[in-house]
């Protein structure tokens, strides 16, 4: 069984050299922080339901982003 290199590793250094990773994470944490406000709410409108089904499927997108740049810097198993 090859050893893989820890995605935890190669995030952090996607973290530390890519600007697109970067803005992926950026993007990603806005996303969570609008969410966390949206659920803090007792009830929420028609309008922020819709809102909050939105946010959810912008920041999955951006998280199978940022996945897949960790997976194409993931080095070949051999």
């Amino acid at each position: 069984m090859p050893v893989s290199f820890p995605a935890a590793a190669i995030r952090e250094q996607l973290m530390a050299k890519d600007p697109e990773y970067q803005r992926l994470s950026e993007e990603h944490a806005r996303y969570a922080f609008q969410l966390d406000r949206l659920a803090s709410k007792r009830y929420l409108s028609e309008q922020e339901q819709v809102e909050e089904v939105r946010l959810k499927k912008l920041k999955l997108r951006l998280k199978d982003q940022m996945e897949r740049l960790v997976q194409q810097t993931r080095p070949e198993s051999s």
